[in-house]
């Protein structure tokens, strides 16, 4: 064998273990799907579009976490669990988990916040049939996933009093408010049925007074620090954190 041959092949060495290492590194990171509605999207409560990634939650919780982490964010305005959206395509979640779940495999960890448009009046639905939409779509999540991954259920903030005025959001009425107020004791009950961890954001972040709906800054801060504590929390052992 020639000199140059020599060298060649060992620079084809090289070059598949820096390959090789590279995939290594990738594979270190932990994938985490934040899988949610506007309030995951970063809607502004004044209706002048979208928080960045140093408000929003999502982005505050990637900063908290640090490059080890890989946050990927997937919300979208107007989302339910499993309610079709007449005037709106593809905003029932479970409709698009699986394919979102593919897009992103391999995941570590999934994170689903769901709810609030659940709520609204003209689906009529109560909160325990809001929580059977919401197994449904963990259910999905799960036979898509490439590999075992864990679950945090997030109940989402309550909607604000009188959220159905004229000057506010008139998809919702009074019964919205009191599902709403409902769902962290069935959301708590599909996370122990599918061995997630489980949160309620309503603990931690109030809907703004500009809307009575979505998050403001100082929610979105505060719901980072709480999931990042439970994701902390859930690394320690499940059983610390339903």
């Amino acid at each position: 064998m020639t000199f140059q041959n020599k060298t060649f092949i060992i620079f084809i060495t090289y070059l598949f273990d820096m390959f090789i290492c590279f995939l290594s590194k990738e594979r270190d990171l932990m994938n985490i799907l934040c899988f949610g509605d506007s309030n995951t999207w970063g809607y502004k409560p004044d209706k002048t579009g979208r928080f960045d990634e140093k408000t929003r939650w999502t982005g505050l919780l990637q900063q908290k976490l640090g490059p080890e982490y890989h946050i990927i964010e997937e919300g979208l305005c107007g989302r339910t669990t499993v309610f079709q959206d007449e005037l709106r395509e593809s905003r029932r979640g479970l409709d698009m988990i699986g394919v979102t779940v593919e897009m992103h495999n391999p995941l570590d960890l999934v994170i689903i916040m769901l709810g609030t448009n659940d709520c609204k009046s003209r689906y009529g639905a109560s909160a325990s049939v809001i929580a059977k939409g919401l197994d449904q779509v963990i259910r999905k999540a799960r036979l898509n996933a490439s590999q075992h991954f864990d679950l945090l259920v997030i109940s989402p903030i309550h909607l604000g009093h009188g959220i159905g005025e004229p000057d506010f959001d008139p998809e919702f009425n009074e019964k919205s408010e009191s599902v709403s107020r409902n769902l962290a004791n069935e959301y708590r009950k599909v996370a122990l049925q599918n061995h997630a961890a489980f949160l309620n954001a309503a603990d931690y972040a109030l809907p703004s007074v500009t809307d009575r709906e979505h998050l403001d800054e100082n929610g979105h801060a505060a719901l980072a620090d709480a999931i990042y504590d439970k994701i902390i929390a859930l690394q320690k052992g499940l059983a610390n954190v339903i």
